[in-house]
């Protein structure tokens, strides 16, 4: 069965740090591209970020500099480190392999 599971989010306080955990099973994970994407209260659905199978990455500009995605292959694993954290980056946030999402992981910004 081919999943996608986020795990890792919660409360924190403004300035904060968080890192999301993403466990794949079912797919060759090493050569598959993997992604977060993220739904904001009352928004649609925005992409945060990507790695590649080669592990380049990619960031949306509200991001970039604060968050960090990286991934572990032997482990099925992908990580997205937040730093610096803002209200503003409230919101559920998905692990996605193509068409294959996650359940959501909750992450609430807030003092």
């Amino acid at each position: 069965q081919v999943q996608v599971v986020e795990s890792g989010g919660g409360l924190v306080q403004p300035g904060g740090s968080l890192r999301l955990s993403c466990a794949a099973s079912g797919f060759p994970f090493r050569t598959h591209k993997m992604s977060w994407v993220r739904q904001r209260p009352g928004k649609g659905l925005e992409w945060v970020s990507d790695i590649n199978s080669d592990a380049s990455t990619d960031y949306r500009d509200s991001v970039k500099g604060r968050f960090t995605i990286s991934r572990d292959n032997n482990q099925n694993m992908v990580y997205l480190q937040m730093n610096n954290l803002k209200p503003e980056d409230t919101a559920v946030y998905y692990c996605t392999m193509g068409s294959v999402w996650g359940q959501g992981t909750q992450v609430t910004v807030s003092s």
